[in-house]
């Protein structure tokens, strides 16, 4: 399968290369969003790309607008990417690219944790609580929680990581209505993706969403809704408590780069082409599983 590490569309304004998708300006309403094959592990991105993951990842989340729509709108506009890049671009965008609505980036991330995994175990194991939230005592890593919990989260500089902030905190950033809003929208979101999942064998242990708005205040869902990068998605049939279960994303690159003398900042050291062969398996399945099909060339 070929890969696409970067794009480079000339026939359209670059608006900017994030960590995995590439950004461009369609008049002044609209961005093509290019999903690459980049992967980034601990806010690092690695030199090498997983061929076909932005495939996989692009063709998840139109999977989730659709099953979800009914919930929120999302940044969706219908508009075939191949139509608006010249016909040399058009490989580049096939499969792996939207035309989306123009919105207004809302800066706080919508965390929505169904299990102790993570920064949050950490956090529960020194507190007893995830971002102030008090939870009950006793409880092991990767279990369930009573029910799905909110935890924001501040949108950082690319290559910085994001920080965890308090529900009170974001209020004061975005306004209580809004606030509440998103928090009320994410949970149905990850609640509802989660019993889907579930049919499917999978476990959606944790997630985020982001949104923003269009110009008459509308709140939309944008950017990659329950993916392998945006989410743990962990197999039913190997979930355990007590240890962090194999999961449906980067696993086998961030034990990779554990073993490593590496501090996690750039430049990223080069990854072995098994591990990048494994890792490319995982987000095949994660599709495959999920929708039934397998992934669209």
């Amino acid at each position: 399968m070929n890969s696409l590490y970067q794009s480079s569309i000339k026939s359209l304004p670059l608006l900017g290369h994030g960590k995995v998708r590439d950004n461009y300006a369609v008049g002044d309403d609209k961005i093509l969003i290019v999903t690459s094959d980049r992967l980034s592990a601990f806010d690092v991105v690695m030199n090498e790309p997983i061929p076909g993951k932005g495939k996989v990842l692009n063709q998840m989340t139109d999977f989730w607008f659709s099953k979800l729509g009914h919930i929120v709108p999302n940044h969706l506009t219908g508009v075939a990417p191949e139509s608006v890049v010249a016909a040399d671009e058009v490989e580049q965008v096939q499969g792996r690219a939207v035309v989306a609505k123009r919105l207004k980036p809302i800066m706080v991330e919508a965390v929505v944790r169904g299990y102790i995994i993570g920064s949050g175990w950490k956090d529960y194991q020194d507190t007893g609580s995830i971002c102030g939230i008090k939870l009950p005592e006793g409880l092991k890593q990767a279990e369930k929680l009573p029910q799905p919990i909110f935890t924001p989260a501040a949108k950082a500089d690319l290559g910085e990581h994001d920080e965890n902030i308090s529900f009170a905190e974001m209020e004061s950033r975005i306004g209580a209505e809004l606030a509440a809003k998103m928090r009320d929208v994410a949970i149905q979101l990850y609640t509802e993706a989660s019993e889907f999942a579930a049919t499917k064998g999978i476990i959606i242990a944790d997630t985020k969403f982001e949104f923003g708005l269009d110009e008459n205040g509308v709140m939309h869902l944008m950017d990659e809704v329950l993916t392998a990068d945006s989410s743990r998605f962990w197999p039913a049939d190997s979930y355990a408590t007590g240890i962090s279960p194999p999961s449906f994303d980067k696993q086998f690159v961030r034990d990779y780069l554990e073993t490593l003398d590496w501090g996690k900042t750039a430049p990223a050291p080069a990854l072995p082409a098994d591990v990048i062969n494994k890792t490319q398996a995982k987000y095949f399945e994660a599709i495959e599983r999920l929708t039934g099909e397998k992934l669209k060339a």
